[in-house]
Order: C-alpha cells, then sequence, then structure tokens
C-alpha cells in the first residue's frame, strides 16, 4: 500500500493540513477576514512542516505529487505575500482548495525514495525546477485572474480579484521571466551534469520525453517573451500560449513520473 511508506507523523500533519485548508475554502460566507487570514497561515505552516518532512527525513522521497505539493506551496507562498502589497487580492478559495489537493495527493503518491549516494548536484538540480514550478504556477494563477477580471470588464460587472487589470498583467509576466530564467538554468544543469545525475555523457544529452517536452516548454516561453517584447502580445493570446507552456513543462516532470509511478507502477 502506498500510504504505508508515510510516516504516522507525516500522515497526520497532512491530513490536519488539508482539513485546515479547507476551512477558508468553505468558509467564506460566515469566516472573517482575520480568522480566514490566520486558517491560511496555520495551514501554510502545517504544508510547511509535512513537505520538510518528506525531503528532509529519514528516508526522503520525491516524485510527481510531492513536485506537485512544493509548487503549491510556493504560490500559496507568493500570495501570501502579495496580499501584503495587494490587500484586495482575491483568489483564497481555489488557492486553498488547490492546496488541499496537493497535501492529500503527496500524502497517497509519496515518490521514490531518494538514497543518500545520490548526486550532490542532484538536490540542485531538482530545487531548481520545482522553484520554476512555482514561478510558473504563480504566472498561470495571475493569468486566469486577468482573465476573469477582463471577463468582468466586458460584462461590465464588479472585478473580483481586487488587483487592476494591467498590473495583473505585469504581475503575471514577471513570474513568467523568472520562470524561464530558472528554466533556463534547470536545464543548463542538467546539460552540464547529466553525466554526474543521469550518466549521460556531455555532449550526448539523453533525449527522453522529460528532456524533449522540457525543451519544447523552453521554447514557447522563450516565444512568449518575445512575441510580447517585440510584437505586444498581451491578453488571451498570451494567456493560451502561457498554459500551453505549462502544460508542457508538467508533462516534463510531473507527468512522466505520474506514468511510471501510477500506472506503470514503477519507482526507477
Amino acid at each position: 500500500m502506498i500510504l504505508a511508506s508515510v510516516s504516522s507523523a507525516q500522515m497526520l500533519l497532512a491530513v490536519v493540513a488539508a482539513a485546515a485548508y479547507a476551512v477558508p475554502a468553505v468558509g467564506t460566507a460566515w469566516l472573517s477576514s482575520q480568522a480566514s487570514r490566520l486558517a491560511l497561515a496555520l495551514a501554510w505552516l502545517l504544508h510547511g512542516a509535512v513537505l520538510a518532512l518528506g525531503l528532509l527525513g529519514d528516508m526522503p522521497r520525491f516524485g510527481f505529487a510531492p513536485a506537485l505539493s512544493v509548487t503549491a506551496w510556493l504560490v500559496l507562498t507568493v500570495y501570501a505575500v502579495e496580499t501584503q502589497l495587494f490587500p484586495m487580492l482575491r483568489a483564497r478559495w481555489a488557492l486553498t482548495s488547490l492546496g488541499a489537493l496537493a497535501v492529500l495527493l503527496a500524502l497517497v503518491f509519496p515518490g521514490q525514495p531518494l538514497h543518500a549516494a545520490s548526486s550532490p548536484w542532484l538536490a540542485l538540480h531538482l530545487a531548481l525546477g520545482v522553484a520554476c514550478y512555482g514561478l510558473f504556477g504563480a504566472a498561470v494563477v495571475h493569468a486566469w485572474l486577468m482573465t476573469r477580471t477582463e471577463k468582468q470588464m466586458r460584462q461590465a460587472s464588479q472585478a473580483h480579484s481586487g488587483v487592476p487589470l494591467l498590473t495583473l498583467e505585469r504581475l503575471t509576466f514577471r513570474f513568467v521571466g523568472a520562470g524561464f530564467v530558472l528554466l533556463t538554468a534547470t536545464l543548463l544543469a542538467g546539460w552540464l551534469f547529466g553525466e554526474t545525475l543521469y550518466g549521460q555523457t556531455f555532449t550526448g544529452m539523453k533525449w527522453d520525453h522529460k528532456a524533449v517536452f522540457s525543451v519544447l516548454a523552453w521554447l514557447t516561453f522563450a516565444g512568449l517573451l518575445v512575441g510580447r517584447a517585440r510584437f505586444g502580445w498581451r491578453g488571451r493570446q498570451a494567456v493560451r500560449v502561457l498554459y500551453l507552456g505549462t502544460g508542457l513543462l508538467l508533462l516534463a516532470y510531473a507527468g512522466s513520473r505520474f506514468v511510471l509511478e501510477v500506472i506503470l507502477g514503477r519507482n526507477t
């Protein structure tokens, strides 16, 4: 059973974290703003403790679900910081639901063990990749808010994101730019240290599905940034390209690991 590989402390923390996320998600109508923020802060801390136990415990594990869980935690971190700058930013229900699902998914599918004999460069490679996921995840959330706000403006209804459309667009592309830098660094690390990490030669990069989807995602994001700078891409056109690039990036690691761990039942 997959849950058998998870410690009782980690399981308990994960269930409590998911429950804490559910409080502001389902209680928006009767909770005060302060109570919702406190519940979200508690859930965020518990989520971080779950991740720490899974990645830094006696038997560290990583896979598609922990990668998505870390991504959700990073997106929520960005949201917590931004609400201090933009108090009217409203995406709490969607993000708390995402956090609860990510915690429970990682509880069911904790991933494969990270052996102590692994290359020290592997931690850097994984950290860059996960941070990249988090930044593009934040970009997707802002793009969704931007699309929702634009639609409400066209319908002459009150925008519920609480942040002006141009500000959301500027924030979206800042996250895209930062994510692109980290994605470039991740690909370079995989290429330069490929022999140490995966046994591939410096000049002979292993073109498996993960490498192909990663490079396709990099080309998509590069095209998005060039298109915005040179041709003024914005609005729905830019959002579609962002969604496409993020989908390719998810397929590169999370998608491939999902197939291996869940469909094929392999942890290697």
